[in-house]
This record gives structure tokens, C-alpha cells and sequence, in this order.
């Protein structure tokens, strides 16, 4: 284990970058070759075009995407609040991530596939390691219709 700084948050997925500053931003990995997206910081290859060594450093333009599945969860493992909804998001100009939509009532009434969404960094729900350090993590909000 490394020590770190326990007023910075630390990031609960490898696409999350924690700056000295304490602020989170999104970074990907891009092929050069084809430009697919992976998530991953320590491909080997492109799971797309099969390119080797050919991925760099994507931060992405925006932070919107759009909801292109959901699941509303109603069991869970013990000590996660439920209900939750569980969505996949289809990133402008990105991969697609999986995380919790908030923001939103839990019924399937609310939530519309297709819908506009924004990637939120934010803290982890209150979770601690062991050091007392903090995660941040992506969540979903709703963008409001104008």
C-alpha cells in the first residue's frame, strides 16, 4: 500500500484521475489506430482492431451522455440503500459506463432511454478505506429539458 494524501479523495475506478488539487476529471484510453475507447489503463492490445501498444491518454470533451439502458435495483448487497438505478450511458464522444443514475425518482415513469445525462465526480457515499481516505466516483444526473 502507498500512503497518500487523506485530504485528497482517491479514485474509486482507474478512469477517474485525481489532480494535486483534489479535483476528479474522466480520462480514457484511445486507440491510435482506430480510435476506440477503452477504460482500461493497462491494455495490451485493442479489444477493436487488435493494435498493439497504441493507446494514449483521452480526456473527454464534454461530460454528457446519453442513457441507453437502466435497471431499477431492489436487492442489493447488505449495507447499499435500496432502491437504486443502475444505468449504462453511452458517453458524446466516449465509451459507454455502467453507474448509478441520481436525481431522478425510482420509477419507470421517470426515466426514459434515450434521455440527456451528465457524468457527475462526486463523493463515494461516505465510503472510507482503512486510512481514512475518501473515493470519488462517477454518477448520472438527469440534464433538465429547456
Amino acid at each position: 500500500m502507498t500512503d497518500t494524501d487523506p485530504a485528497l479523495p482517491l479514485p474509486a475506478m482507474p478512469f477517474i484521475k485525481v489532480e494535486p488539487n483534489g479535483v476528479a476529471r474522466l480520462e480514457f484510453q484511445k486507440c491510435t489506430a482506430c480510435g476506440a475507447f477503452s477504460l482500461e489503463t493497462n491494455r495490451i492490445a485493442c479489444g477493436k482492431c487488435g493494435a498493439r501498444g497504441s493507446f494514449v491518454a483521452h480526456q473527454p470533451e464534454t461530460t454528457t451522455g446519453t442513457l441507453h439502458s437502466y435497471s431499477i435495483v431492489h436487492r442489493s448487497f447488505p449495507g447499499v440503500a435500496v432502491p437504486f438505478v443502475s444505468a449504462i450511458v453511452d458517453m458524446d464522444n466516449g465509451p459507454s459506463l455502467k453507474g448509478n443514475l441520481r436525481g431522478i425518482a425510482q420509477d419507470p415513469e421517470s426515466i426514459s432511454l434515450g434521455m440527456a445525462v451528465n457524468v457527475v465526480l462526486d463523493d463515494a457515499l461516505n465510503r472510507k478505506d482503512d486510512q481514512g481516505n475518501s473515493y470519488v466516483c462517477h454518477f448520472f444526473e438527469p440534464i433538465a429539458a429547456k
